[in-house]
Order: structure tokens, then sequence, then C-alpha cells
């Protein structure tokens, strides 16, 4: 199908100029072909030329949802109050879940995408932030039609507004030699327990869930997730000493020693002159650098489970935060275990939907109200094994409490007296 006369667009053919791949290049490709994207090259190049975005919002959605699809209207008008780049005067994105663990087959992808040339701009980014399949650019009147044939393949739209979102999980068990629990089927339980929670927003804000199967933390969970799931043991690490050798004898003692036993960050680590390894598992901290190094000769403990944090989230509010342990060691070797993960996490959004402001991550509730009172909330018991070191944590300053401890302790005071001669 031929195109319309492609746009001027100066500024973003700088952006082809340069020794990377440029998006603009694949824009262009697509745009031969979709009159969709032709126009979106034009309305791009005007807000790079006026450094303003020029899309608003509005509602869009598919029978029985209320989240999944991301509207985007034009505001670029001519005089007359029509669309300056009428062929992307719609540009909506549909926010797909992916399968647990993100895991594919060829045949489905080319599915997907076939739908995808047939209804949409075929621009589609797998996977934004979110975890979700980015199907973006369609206009309101395919979206339903594009929505009913990919469902029936049996993929779902993912969660958009103040609603529980897409969960990720890494793939795990499936493919990875540090797995510490099933992380697919915790994924799976979590949507399937939250899936209204998805499809029709009534949260003050956005719940993501993440899992990953062991420290490395392949999903960004600590620093993305309202409710991270980190694969953890509690036993001591696993050790092979014929590999260690073997490891050794292939690298060298210096590479040894260099790499792996002084960039271990509590010196757990020592390497015998027998070129065996002896390990202080009561100071690791399960950073995981030894084990991803010499994966054949170290591996997680047998008794294993999930660390559960709470909180995590990029800059709103109070700007970015980590998520704060709530439940140092959850076993998950039965489905009751698993069953008990998902009560939990019932209970911290049902707290989340009574007591969060509206905007307001659980991070900043949990800031605002206060981390006892939360863990009194969903029923949490303190465990001491949340904080390793209270005085030595690199993202808070400790050297000034004392100080602002007692200014905090003569301004309740001041305010005390003053409260008592107004009366």
């Amino acid at each position: 199908m031929a195109t319309k006369k492609s746009h001027d667009t100066p500024n973003l053919d700088q952006l082809e100029s340069g020794p990377w791949p440029s998006f603009v290049t694949g824009l262009k490709h697509l745009a031969e072909d979709k009159p969709m994207i032709n126009d979106l090259l034009g309305q791009l190049e005007t807000s790079y030329q006026d450094r303003k975005g020029y899309w608003k919002g509005g509602t869009v959605s598919v029978y029985g949802y209320g989240g999944g699809i991301i509207p985007r209207f034009t505001e670029l008008k001519d005089e007359n109050g029509k669309a300056k780049f009428p062929d992307a005067a719609e540009f909506h994105t549909m926010r797909v879940m992916p399968p647990a663990g993100m895991h594919y087959n060829t045949e489905i992808v080319r599915k997907l995408c076939d739908i995808w040339e047939k209804y949409g701009s075929g621009l589609i980014a797998m996977h934004g932030q979110s975890g979700d399949i980015m199907f973006q650019g369609i206009d309101t009147e395919n979206i339903q039609a594009c929505f009913d044939e990919m469902n029936e393949l049996g993929f779902d739209l993912g969660g958009a507004g103040p609603a529980v979102r897409t969960g990720m999980s890494c793939a795990g068990a499936a493919r990875c030699e540090q797995s510490c629990f099933n992380e697919q089927h915790l994924h799976r339980k979590l949507v399937n327990n939250f899936l209204d929670d998805m499809h029709r927003p009534a949260l003050p804000y956005k719940f993501k869930f993440k899992v990953s199967g062991c420290p490395n933390d392949c999903m960004n969970s600590i620093e993305r997730a309202d409710f991270a799931a980190i694969g953890t043991w509690r036993d001591d690490m696993q050790v092979d000493q014929e590999e260690v050798k073997a490891f050794v004898a292939r690298k060298g003692r210096k590479y040894v020693v260099d790499n792996v036993i002084s960039r271990c960050p509590t010196n757990a680590l020592s390497l015998n002159d027998d070129d065996t390894l002896d390990v202080d598992n009561g100071s690791c901290v399960r950073c995981m650098h030894c084990l991803n190094v010499m994966n054949k000769a170290l591996s997680p403990g047998k008794d294993r489970g999930m660390t559960l944090l709470i909180g995590g989230k990029r800059t709103l509010k109070i700007g970015d935060l980590f998520g704060t342990v709530v439940a140092p060691f959850l076993p998950l070797n039965t489905e009751e275990d698993y069953d008990r993960v998902v009560e939990i996490a019932e209970e911290i959004i049902d707290f989340f939907a009574e007591n969060a402001l509206e905007h307001e991550r659980t991070g900043e509730m949990i800031e605002r109200i206060g981390l006892v009172n939360f863990l009194e909330g969903v029923g949490l018991e303190v465990d001491p094994n949340m904080v390793r070191h209270p005085r030595t944590v690199s993202y808070v300053r400790m050297d000034d409490w004392d100080e602002e401890a007692e200014k905090w302790f003569r301004r309740k005071q001041m305010e005390s007296e003053t409260g008592k001669a107004a009366e």
C-alpha cells in the first residue's frame, strides 16, 4: 500500500547520523507502508522543533475492562480544528501481559505480529518497564477487534492506571542454576488471584509485583516493585571443592584472589593452600558475585525460599525507594507455602487500598505512617533479620541523628508549652 509523501524531519534525521542504530530508521521503514507511522514522524518532528509534547489522554477500553489501554490523542490541530497529522490523530498503546518468565515460541510471536500488522502500526516494544508487551499505535475503531484476536491466542490485557499492574518474573528454574524456587508458579498464582484488580482500577495508585528467583534480581524487583519476591537460602552455600580446584587450576590463584576472594563485600571467603575454599556463611550477604563467577563450584544452599520486600519505586513524591524487607525468609516448598505468599499479598493490597492517599505508592505510604504501623496492619511480625547493621546503612545518613533528635524534642517541648499557654 503506497503512502502519502513523507514529512520533512530535519531534527529526527540528526538522530540517524550517530554511530548507533536509531529508532528513527525503524520508524521510517515502517512508514513506507503505514500512514499512521508517517504522520507520527510528522508530529514527533513538530515536538522536537517546539520542545513540547502534543499528546493528551482520554478514555479508551475494551468490553469488560477498565484498564490495559493507554489512550493518546493528538493536540496538534489546524486552523479548522482538524488534526494536523490525521493518520496519527489517535495513537493508543495496548498493554498485553506476557507469559510468566517471558517464554514464547516463534509460532506465537509470529501470530501476534500478524494481528498487529492487521490492526495496528506495526510498532512493538518487548517489553516495557511495566513488563507488558507494548503494542504501540492503534486507533479506537480497531482496538476491540485486535484484542479479541489476541485473546483467542490466550493473551490478556495488562494493568494500567491505579490498579495492580502486570507482574514480571525471570526465566528462573526453567534456565537458571541460581533459581531458589518456582518463579513462574508464584507469578501465575499472583496474576490469577489479582486479575480483577488489574482489569478494573480501584486502588489509590499503581501496585507492581516482580519475582526474581535469586539475589541477582534480574527483574529489578528491589527498586521497581511494590511487592518484590527475591529468591534466597538460609543454610550454608553449597561448595564443590573439586570444581573449586579445577577453577583455580584453569584461572590461576592470583585471578581467583583478585576477582573472587577480595571482592567479597564481607570478607566471607578464603582460599586455602590446597586450592580449596572456606566460606564464612554467617557473614555471607548473598551478593551473588562468587556464585556468578564460579558457577560450577558454588551454588545456593538447599534450604531455599524467598525474601519479601515492599515499597520499591522510582521517583514520585519522595524520590526513589528501595524495597523494605518485611519477611526475611518465606519457605516455598509446598503449595501451602505459595498460598501463604498470596495471602500476604492480599493483606498488603487491602491495607494499601484503605490507607494510602490518592496517587501515593506503597513505599510512600509506609514512609508516611511508619513501618511498625504497616507491619501491624498487615499482620506481619517484626523480625530482627529485617535489619543487619542499622548504623551502617549506605543510603541513610546517620552522623547527625542525635543532633536532629535533640532539635525534634526541643520543638515538641516548645509546641507543648505554647499549647498550654494558649489554654
